[in-house]
Parts: structure tokens; C-alpha cells; sequence
């Protein structure tokens, strides 16, 4: 869960809340992007890829999504940070991006994660974000890559909205869950629950 500012300076050690003070004042004067090397690194991408080592894995998803607010990181930036970036950097940004682009431009971020089988990516990836601009067909696909990967269904942002009536999804759900039956596989446990929202299956059944 993403902590605001308030939060985070009342649970980060002294030692850390300096550091983060210091990392938004850079973020927000974009320190180093004038600099006489053009190739030179932002002193606040820097921050951004050491948030981890200075504020603890528990606190760097909103260390990480401030300092990308206070840049006002565009979608070119938000791409070069998540290409060069370490899985924990990539599942940062992703969780950032309802707060940094208003339309769909960082979609092929989103798409991305969805392709991998890293299930903090595809967590990050199924948030508000997706809910927001992910076409049908993808985010029915989204939702079968959580079953896949055994990313909790909760993950999925505006699911019971997304799903309410979606025939479509439900048959590649009942396809899905045939296919594990036939196999001798458990069927996961949130596919029922999805099947439900779409109108397709009764809550007694």
C-alpha cells in the first residue's frame, strides 16, 4: 500500500527522513538534467533506484512514487526507468502510474509486466491503471494471468465493475477451468468468485 508524505515522515528513522527531504528538493528541481554531460544521470533518478537501501523495501513503493510525482516524470522518463530498472524499481513505477499519466500512453509499461511472470509485475500491473485503459480483450487477459500466476484476484482494480456482465470472460473462464479439471489441476479458488461477477454463476452454486 502506498503511504503519503505525512505517513511516511512519522514511521521512516530520522536518518531517512533527511534523505527523503533531500531526494524530493532534487526530484522537484530535476537536479542534473541541465548538467554540461548530457549523458549524466538526474541526481533524482539516482534516489529513485537507491529509495530501497535508504528507506526500507517496506516504504520504497512511496518513496519511489513521490519522487516521480515531485519530477513530474513524463511517459518517456517513466519508459527509460522501467527498462533500465531492477524488478523492485519496475513494480514502483507501475504502482505510480495513476498518479503521473491521465491517459493511456504508458500502456505498453502495463503490458509489459503482463507478459512476465513475476507476480509482484503483474500485481502492480492489474491496479487502477489497467482498470482505467486496458481494452476488454487484454484486461480479460490480465485477469486470466493472475489465475495463471497465482496473483490474488484482489489485485485487480475495479474487478466487480470491470466484470459485471462480461459473457466473453466468463467463457474463457469456464474454458479455463475445464482445461485444469481435465488435467487433474486444481481450479484456483478466485474463478468462481469471478464467474459470479459476471452474472454467469449464482452465488449458491
Amino acid at each position: 500500500m502506498l503511504r503519503i508524505r505525512k505517513e511516511l515522515d512519522a514511521q521512516l528513522p530520522d536518518t531517512a527522513r533527511a534523505w527523503l527531504v533531500e531526494a524530493l528538493a532534487e526530484a522537484r528541481e530535476r537536479t542534473g538534467e541541465d548538467a554540461a554531460d548530457p549523458c549524466a544521470v538526474p541526481a533524482w533518478e539516482l534516489r529513485f533506484a537507491s529509495a530501497g537501501r535508504h528507506c526500507g523495501q517496506d516504504h520504497a513503493d512511496s518513496v519511489r512514487t513521490l519522487l516521480l510525482v515531485e519530477a513530474r516524470a513524463d511517459t518517456p522518463t517513466l519508459t527509460r526507468l522501467y527498462q533500465q530498472g531492477t524488478a523492485a524499481e519496475r513494480r514502483a513505477l507501475l504502482l505510480a502510474l495513476p498518479h503521473l499519466v491521465e491517459g493511456p500512453a504508458a500502456l505498453p509499461l502495463t503490458e509489459d509486466a503482463l507478459r512476465t511472470n513475476d507476480t509482484r509485475l503483474v500485481a502492480a500491473a492489474v491496479g487502477p491503471y489497467a482498470a482505467a485503459h486496458l481494452g476488454p480483450h487484454a484486461w480479460r487477459h490480465a485477469v486470466l494471468k493472475c489465475l495463471f500466476t497465482g496473483v490474488p484476484l484482489d489485485a485487480v482494480a475495479d474487478l466487480p465493475i470491470r466484470a459485471a456482465g462480461d459473457s466473453e470472460l466468463a467463457r474463457m473462464l469456464a474454458d479455463y477451468a475445464a482445461e485444469r479439471t481435465a488435467a487433474g489441476r486444481d481450479v484456483p479458488h478466485d474463478l468462481n468468485r469471478v464467474l459470479t461477477l459476471t452474472g454467469e454463476l449464482s452465488e449458491e452454486s
